[in-house]
């Protein structure tokens, strides 16, 4: 049986994020060898969201483990503190954005079904990212990008 302590398993952080978005990061379903369920652990230092406002097409679960969290969805915005449990539906309903505008790092989990390839939306930017397990077929674009459906077929 695998394990992982949520609470103290080492993050990566991308020196390449953004200042805004500069949370640490670990997929926990890979140490797992999950297979259906997708899960990472954030830690969020304060001032810094863990990615863009966006929805996906799959449910997610947010955890916090520690900190507080400010939580931006359709309703507004929400703060939660360490024991909260959130659902996120799929579709533009489930829209959310997480964000630490406490004092000190905030540690959340975030759970989902796994279904590839994952599809998500950024509504204040208007793009549409596509994820595939091989990364061949990644794509993030604008959706004013987009073509008819015949566009280049002969």
């Amino acid at each position: 049986m695998r394990r992982v302590n949520v609470n103290t398993t080492d993050l990566e952080y991308d020196e390449r994020d953004p200042e805004g978005y500069r949370a640490g990061g670990r997929k926990v379903s890979q140490d797992l060898g999950a297979k259906t369920m997708a899960g990472s652990v954030y830690e969020i230092p304060p001032g810094q969201a863990n990615c863009p406002y966006h929805y996906e097409f799959d449910e997610e679960w947010l955890l916090v483990l520690a900190g507080t969290v400010t939580v931006r969805h359709p309703g507004g915005d929400e703060e939660l503190s360490a024991g909260d449990l959130v659902c996120f539906p799929g579709g533009p309903e489930g829209a959310h954005k997480v964000t630490n505008r406490g004092e000190e790092p905030a540690r959340v989990l975030i759970v989902s079904t796994r279904n590839m390839p994952q599809v998500a939306v950024y509504p204040d930017s208007d793009k549409v990212g596509i994820w595939s397990d091989d990364d061949t077929s990644t794509l993030l674009v604008r959706r004013e990008s987009r073509v008819d459906y015949y566009d280049g077929e002969t």
